[in-house]
């Protein structure tokens, strides 16, 4: 094997980029952009390990048996023995939907494709990030690929082609392009897949492969060149936000910074370079990889766990507490197996590898088979644990993009009633199914459901493009079926103010400033509600406009179920009513002004029946959750709440007995 010489501003490099991340995720204050450490990871292995296989190839020393062998003992005991700890930690505290999932992304990253999962899972009810341990596994993934074929394709690329330096520079090209496009189209793949990453790697790679002489350059610019890309660097990382379109061309900051500085200290020694140099520097860079492995389950178990939150002096603790792991898992961990004191042989380390990959693929995939163990939390805990499972016929009655349109529509109650109404709007309509459904059977009247994951019920507002094909779709069937009624239902706020909590945060931009500005947002949702309403009255329906229910600052199911864990009450759990009102102002005062203004226009508001007298809007009731997340309603919370559409079945049923 050819030994590279060794660099110790690299592994300053790598110092950087992980702070970068786990600053980021831990929410220290002016590291908005910290997610482009893992840019910097990429570069980095791009560089190193191009450099490995191209030294080698030179000397006729390469084998991909040995590549791949070392690859293995670089990256998989230390992968291995977090995931291991983190499969053994959820046994205590996570709920039995999360440990199933879990163990999914287990299964998926012992063959090294969880990036393939991850990018898969943008649908409307899929986790939260900050609930998904093994979610940075992603882009070990993407590396862990890219040493799969980049070996294969350096060696047919090189042997066959003159000028396969181009190619190679040809295909980063391509990379970068698909990336540049995705990023607006489809950012999930653009994110997590490889095709879209590549072009990093690649950058690091061209880097490796340039050959000897090329570009030589004077201490003058090599210092200019290192404190430029030093500069390309941290500007990503302190001013890029968790909003800005990504990786796509934003990626080029640091990725060229990183071209730029392994570049620049390989031509000499420059201020930059020695500030990498430094002990602490190569220190934190030598635990990198471990910290990195660490310090997002330790954030994301902490999140769970901490019911009642942690204080930035906490958080603080649990950050030191990764970087012990780290620096742990390195010591004992890696170190051993780098420096072959365990596993020394070839055959050793890759059959240990598959019977590493064999035991904890099978352990994923039993979560998966049993369902995440549900028998390991007590009755209570998984009663309120098992309300975050949406049942599969309220699923059914929610359309998405997939949704063939004869089965857009859910009908409940006799079909033949002579009034019949029609519910319509986004999955806040369907979560009201199983009210909606006993209050159609009781009163003998019909009503037909139609609601689209994420959509308004109006026009020129849809946040997604499917939005107004489903719109269109409902308006259709309205023409050609007899509805006297019609109940516009969603999450109101969600469009006007965003998912930031209070009545902060509006979504829409003024289009002279560019800016967001709140009015303009409520302008646009009123005009559209007005039309609407105003549409629907002209057509001879009557129009009942249901406000939303109180959005939780919590995760329902998640703490009522941790309190039970700890035997600890439950009471006085719950929004405050006055946050609710705050919120829902604007919202409220529209709803007011349109019934008031047309006797044909009614409103219902749920939180007549959520929230009571001592200000407190509950979360649960005799043992049952009563959301299933914190702004959709369970089973439970729907049929509790069900006497608030008595004024809408009590005035179907009226008329439909006048009309007999």
């Amino acid at each position: 094997m050819t030994v590279l010489a060794y660099r110790r501003d690299i592994d300053g490099l790598r110092a950087v980029a992980v702070l970068a991340v786990v600053l980021f995720h831990f929410g220290v204050p002016g590291v908005t952009g910290g997610f482009v450490g893992v840019d910097v990871f990429f570069v980095i292995s791009g560089f190193l390990i191009t450099s490995i296989i191209w030294r080698e190839r030179e000397v006729g020393r390469f084998s991909f048996v040995d590549f791949w062998a070392r690859r293995a003992r670089r990256i998989l005991p230390a992968l291995f023995v977090m995931m291991a700890a983190t499969l053994a930690v959820g046994w205590f505290l996570l709920a039995p939907k999360d440990y199933e999932e879990l163990g999914r992304s287990a299964r998926y990253q012992v063959i090294f494709t969880s990036n393939l999962l991850f990018a898969r899972q943008d649908g409307y009810f899929d986790a939260a990030s900050d609930i998904k341990p093994l979610l940075h596994t992603w882009s070990l993934a993407v590396e862990e690929q890219f040493y799969i074929l980049f070996p294969l394709l350096l060696a047919v690329l090189s042997s066959r082609l003159k000028h396969w330096r181009l190619v190679l520079f040809g295909l980063l090209l391509v990379s970068f392009g698909m990336s540049a496009w995705a990023v607006f189209h489809q950012p999930q793949k653009a994110f997590f897949l490889l095709h879209m990453r590549a072009w990093e790697l690649l950058a690091g790679a061209m880097l490796a492969v340039l050959p000897k002489g090329t570009w030589r350059a004077s201490p003058a610019l090599a210092q200019g060149v290192s404190l430029v890309s030093m500069g390309l660097i941290l500007l990503a990382v302190f001013g890029f936000e968790a909003t800005t379109p990504f990786p796509g061309i934003a990626a080029l900051l640091p990725v060229l910074g990183v071209v730029g500085l392994i570049w620049a200290n390989g031509q000499h020694h420059t201020w930059v370079g020695r500030l990498l140099s430094t002990r602490v520097m190569v220190g934190v860079g030598l635990v990198s990889y471990s910290w990195y492995l660490w310090h997002w389950p330790v954030f994301v178990y902490s999140s769970y766990a901490a019911i009642d939150g942690l204080n930035a002096f906490e958080w603080a603790g649990v950050m030191l507490f990764t970087l012990l792991l780290g620096y742990l898992s390195w010591r004992f961990v890696e170190a051993p197996f780098r420096e072959k004191r365990l596993l020394a042989g070839r055959k050793a380390i890759l059959l240990a590898a598959g019977v590493g990959m064999l035991c904890l693929g099978l352990a994923g995939q039993a979560l998966r088979w049993t369902d995440g163990l549900p028998w390991r939390l007590p009755e209570q805990a998984l009663r309120y644990a098992q309300a975050k499972q949406w049942g599969p016929e309220l699923l059914a009655c929610i359309a998405d993009r997939k949704t063939k349109d004869d089965r857009l529509f859910c009908h409940f109650g006799p079909r033949d009633s002579a009034r019949s109404a029609l519910v319509w709007g986004d999955s806040h309509a369907a979560a009201l199914i199983p009210a909606l459904e006993a209050g159609a059977e009781r009163h003998h009247i019909s009503l037909t459901q139609a609601s689209f994951a994420g959509c308004l019920p109006l026009d020129g507002l849809e946040n997604v493009s499917q939005c107004a094909r489903f719109n269109q779709r409902v308006e259709q069937a309205m023409s050609q079926q007899s509805f006297s009624d019609v109940v516009l239902v969603a999450r109101w706020s969600l469009y006007l103010y965003g998912q930031l909590s209070g009545d902060l945060g509006p979504t829409l931009k003024d289009p002279d400033t560019g800016h967001y500005v709140r009015a303009v947002a409520e302008q646009r949702f009123a005009a559209g509600l007005r039309q609407r309403v105003a549409g629907l009255r002209a057509a001879g329906h009557r129009v009942w406009l249901v406000k939303e229910v109180p959005l939780q600052e919590m995760v329902v199911p998640y703490r009522l179920s941790r309190l039970a864990m700890l035997n600890r009450s439950v009471e006085g759990e719950g929004l405050d009513v006055a946050h609710h009102v705050k919120r829902q102002r604007f919202i409220s005062q529209l709803f007011d002004q349109l019934a008031a203004a047309d006797d044909g226009v009614q409103v219902l508001d749920p939180a007549s029946k959520l929230c009571d007298a001592a200000g407190l809007c509950r979360v649960e009731l005799n043992g049952s959750a009563l959301y299933t997340d914190d702004n959709h309603l369970s089973d439970a919370g729907a049929r509790y709440i069900e006497a608030f559409l008595e004024p809408l079945f009590s005035s179907l049923q009226s008329r439909g007995l006048t009309a007999n």
